[in-house]
């Protein structure tokens, strides 16, 4: 395995504010199968993805990641996503839901990771 120098890395502080278990519930986090990804045209930031949520319809998630990542590696990936937020447009498109993703700097320079999980775990199993 890979060692990782984590002596200049910065993480955000954790959170002072308290969130009750009723109010973190009302988050839907699934499982999600990566079936195409691509770059919005006119975006530096934006990928969007066509996932499956298990729901047995396409769900469709604009993430800004491309400074980061490239849409042919995301194929086939297992990501996390948050299901029960509100669609979103963005550059005249609509996102429904985000995916997770890990965001600290190392150097002074952001570094983004999303989350990925093992490829064994189906699309749509719910997530606590």
């Amino acid at each position: 395995m890979e060692r990782i120098d984590l002596s200049n890395v910065l993480i955000e502080p954790l959170s002072e504010d308290q969130v009750d278990f009723e109010t973190f519930s009302k988050s839907d986090f699934r499982a999600v199968k990566v079936l195409e990804c691509e770059a919005v045209p006119k975006s530096k930031k934006l990928l969007k993805f066509v996932l499956d949520d298990g729901s047995g319809e396409n769900r469709v998630i604009l993430s800004g990641i491309h400074p980061w990542y490239e849409p042919e590696e995301m194929i086939g990936k297992t990501l996390v996503a948050i299901t029960s937020l509100p669609p979103r447009p963005m550059m005249g498109l609509v996102s429904n839901g985000m995916l997770l993703s890990a965001l600290h700097k190392t150097e002074g320079e952001d570094r983004l990771n999303l989350l990925m999980l093992d490829p064994h775990i189906p699309a749509g199993a719910k997530l606590y």
